[in-house]
């Protein structure tokens, strides 16, 4: 029954970029949300379109419907999206006058574009770079824990802003951990290549 629920899909005409962009919609609306402050509902928006995030390549690989451009695609919603819904959390915080919430959002942003480029460049190197935490997946639940319970506080610090200022924290850890990581694995390439070179 399973299989046949499968077959059935991969046979519609249901593409992975479709997916994609629906994924990016509901990310646009979980932002709108959070500016409205409708935490509960923009948090369930957000993991939504996160989860669809997950399921275009997933699709795209099972259905045999990928394309390069489609590869293109959903790397770049998924940066955009991010972007939007940090982007709403910063003004959020601007609203209510958290310059330090503000600043971590800031860095916040940096970071994960930072940790999605890193993994950029050293694959166009030839090198495979997934080390850190701070990866899409644990990214998204972080977050989305932080804007469902947006409303609550410990010490007196909202749990949303608690949730800004690890993610800065872990994104700029797995950026500098990636680097390091790259240059290792690159040094090790020459040393091996001036052995054989020499010998």
């Amino acid at each position: 029954m399973r299989a046949v629920a499968r077959q059935r899909l991969i046979d519609s005409r249901l593409t992975p970029n479709t997916i994609s962009l629906t994924g990016f919609a509901l990310n646009v609306v979980a932002a709108a949300l959070i500016t409205q402050r409708l935490f509960v509902v923009a948090g369930l928006a957000f993991l939504a379109g996160s989860a669809m995030d997950a399921l275009d390549g997933r699709y795209s690989r099972m259905s045999g419907k990928g394309t390069p451009f489609g590869a293109f695609l959903d790397s770049t919603l998924d940066r955009v999206e991010e972007g939007v819904v940090l982007a709403a959390v910063g003004v959020y915080f601007a609203s209510v006058v958290d310059e330090v919430a503000v600043a971590g959002t800031i860095v916040c942003v940096l970071g994960s574009l930072m940790v999605s480029y890193t993994r950029a460049r050293s694959e166009a190197l030839g090198v495979e770079c997934k080390v850190g935490f701070a990866q899409r997946p644990p990214r998204v639940v972080i977050l989305t824990v932080g804007i469902v319970f947006a409303g609550v506080e410990l010490g007196g610090v909202s749990l949303l802003a608690i949730a800004v200022y690890a993610l800065a924290l872990l994104t700029s850890v797995t950026a500098l951990q990636r680097v390091l990581h790259v240059r290792t694995v690159l040094d090790e390439l020459a040393r091996v290549t001036r052995a054989e070179t020499q010998g």
